[in-house]
């Protein structure tokens, strides 16, 4: 793919309605380090935005039929504003469709029909959260097209909204928030009973990213992602009647797990001690990473899938050979899925002078395996969502 730029994507806008677009803005994908799927446990995560983004641009037109094009491939899409409830398409549409929804439910009453397209670099359903990069690009762009004013966190909480309630995918804030807090060059540690950022933690340089996708994709809609949710909290409200102080998991420690693991149903048990576990995690790894400790902090990424696989059951044969790899060829620290899991990516932390032959070993090793070189990018941590300056 041609390296996307601001100009060339509002030149792709003009060139195919004839007319420039009104309104503008980008967002990242992110990726989750370490804290999987403790946010909607009220829990601890550390993330961050990458480099790879998608853009949105949109200029109104009177009525009520919005029309969209997919420069990735083409795709056009037509929905309706005046039928919010109906079903969602089984397109990108959905999404835009959905933050309307959530807007209009906000209150917000002068959005009209509109002329859109898209353009992305987020690799889709890999677990770089490309559904939340669209929801937020689109909503900055609805911002400022409409002249909607709302905080950022309402923003993440408005693309949670899309998938939560239009899309039936009961999904945590980590997504839409790491793609609108996002710093450059900083992984941000947030805390989901706040919705804040508590502080940005910085990777000691000479040091990478490598994201391995295992090629099976993920679509969480389809996948376990709700019943995991139900197990943990199934065992929050056992643990609540034995520690009167807990509301989620996130309040309970490992050992108070461990002295009430008789009194709760094995499957729950073990749901709960993966998020139990990858709290504990998380603040563990801002301790190593402020005393300099890469090495320890890559154990963790390590132990993290361990639990995923044992635990939470959200891997996958392919996302374990790429982790048994990591094991395996020299030059990894630490690696783990990242995402909902059930297929999409794995991350490696490696020397940035080691990245690329790493990463090389590891895809020709893969392909062995399962027949398909494995999509691999060297991630740089971007900012988070900005509008896209237009002509006015």
């Amino acid at each position: 793919m041609a390296e996307i730029t601001n100009a060339s994507f509002l030149k792709k806008f003009q060139d195919f309605y004839g007319v420039p677009a009104a309104a503008a803005a980008q967002a990242p994908g992110r990726l989750e380090i370490l804290g999987n799927h403790t946010d909607y446990n009220q829990g601890f995560v550390l993330s961050c935005a990458v480099a790879q983004t998608t853009r949105f641009a949109l200029r109104p037109v009177p009525g009520t039929t919005c029309r969209l094009i997919d420069f990735r491939d083409n795709a056009r899409m037509l929905f309706d504003i005046s039928d919010l409830n109906a079903a969602p398409d089984r397109n990108g549409s959905r999404y835009i469709k959905g933050m309307v929804k959530e807007l209009v439910k906000r209150g917000i009453k002068s959005i009209t029909g509109f002329d859109a397209a898209i353009e992305s670099c987020v690799p889709l359903s890999a677990g770089m959260s490309s559904s939340a990069a669209l929801e937020v690009a689109a909503g900055y762009a609805l911002a400022q097209a409409f002249q909607i004013d709302l905080p950022k966190v309402e923003w993440a909480r408005a693309g949670q909204g899309v998938e939560n309630n239009y899309l039936g995918l009961h999904t945590g804030l980590l997504d839409q928030f790491s793609s609108i807090f996002g710093k450059k060059d900083a992984m941000i540690l947030s805390d989901f009973r706040t919705a804040e950022v508590l502080r940005t933690v910085a990777l000691p340089p000479g040091y990478a990213i490598v994201v391995i996708n295992s090629m099976k994709k993920h679509n969480l809609v389809d996948s376990e992602y709700n019943t995991r949710r139900a197990d943990c909290e199934e065992a929050a409200a056992i643990l609540q009647k034995l520690y009167p102080g807990v509301k989620a998991l996130r309040d309970v420690s490992l050992e108070q797990l461990a002295a009430a693991k008789e009194k709760l149903p094995l499957r729950a048990y073990r749901r709960a001690l993966h998020v139990v576990g990858e709290c504990t995690r998380v603040m563990q790894a801002e301790k190593l990473l402020g005393n300099g400790d890469v090495a320890g902090f890559g154990q963790l990424l390590f132990d993290s899938h361990e639990s995923s696989r044992v635990n939470f059951e959200n891997s996958s044969p392919e996302l374990d050979y790429l982790v048994e790899l990591a094991h395996t060829i020299p030059g990894c620290l630490g690696a783990r899925l990242s995402g909902g899991g059930f297929g999409g990516i794995t991350i490696h932390l490696v020397k940035e002078g080691d990245a690329e032959v790493y990463a090389q070993r590891v895809g020709e090793a893969f392909k062995l395996q399962q027949k398909v070189f494995p999509e691999i990018i060297i991630c740089s941590i971007g900012d988070g969502a900005r509008a896209i300056p237009v002509e006015k």
